[in-house]
């Protein structure tokens, strides 16, 4: 490799195999429980949960280290309105009509439609974008790599993170997405990839069977 500054590599635990085991087992027990949910309370949530989420995000690998993602956190009802509006629009256009017969046959089971209240009723709707252009720094216009894999790993942290802390999740891809930019007044380098919207669960939240049947390790895994 080439000459490049280090730091050593010393914060990792060192547990041993028996805790190694019990601590995965631990974890994967808590977040088989994270569901996709579509019934919110608009319950504040403090704003300090959401940073540190965020921060946890931010930690995801990607590409160069460019860091290619920002968060725009959404509070305002009006936007949020706002967003539901032009979402809802979309969502109306694939229902009726662009939506192949085989994708909306595969949405069945799920329940959803066109109507996203949730995107008013929750205390956060985090819109998530991919920098194209970017870097360390502010105001650099350097060449992204990885965007999309490294979005999508930091969004599964940031997921992750919510979960832990009590947090219900979903999200949301209205498709075409664009409009999303000038809501949330992001350059337009940056790709709105998600809605995250986050909350507390509404005490008559419900979930689809469907949505609990999960792969068997022997099927989303080969041992080579």
């Amino acid at each position: 490799m080439k000459p490049h500054d280090t730091l050593p590599y010393t914060d990792l635990p060192d547990y041993s195999d028996a805790e190694r085991i019990a601590r995965s087992r631990t974890f994967y027990e808590a977040i088989k429980q994270r569901r996709t949910c579509r019934y919110f309370t608009d319950q504040p949530v403090p704003r300090a949960v959401v940073e540190n989420a965020l921060l946890a995000a931010g930690t995801a690998p990607n590409g160069a280290n460019h860091q290619p993602w920002h968060f725009a956190v959404i509070q305002s009802a009006d936007k949020k309105k706002a967003l539901r509006a032009a979402a809802e629009e979309e969502e109306r256009a694939f229902y009726e009509s662009k939506g192949s017969e085989e994708w909306l046959a595969a949405l069945a089971p799920l329940g959803t439609d066109a109507d996203k209240p949730f995107l008013e009723t929750a205390p956060y709707l985090i819109v998530i974008f991919g920098q194209r252009k970017g870097g360390m720094n502010p105001g650099e216009m350097k060449q992204n790599y990885y965007v999309n894999e490294s979005v999508g790993i930091a969004t599964g942290v940031l997921i992750t993170a919510l979960h832990d802390a009590g947090l219900a999740t979903l999200t949301h891809t209205p498709n075409p997405m664009k409009f999303l930019n000038e809501l949330c007044e992001r350059p337009a380098n940056e790709k709105p990839m998600m809605v995250l919207v986050v909350g507390k669960p509404s005490p008559d939240a419900t979930i689809p069977t469907h949505a609990t049947i999960k792969k068997p390790l022997d099927q989303i895994s080969t041992w080579l």
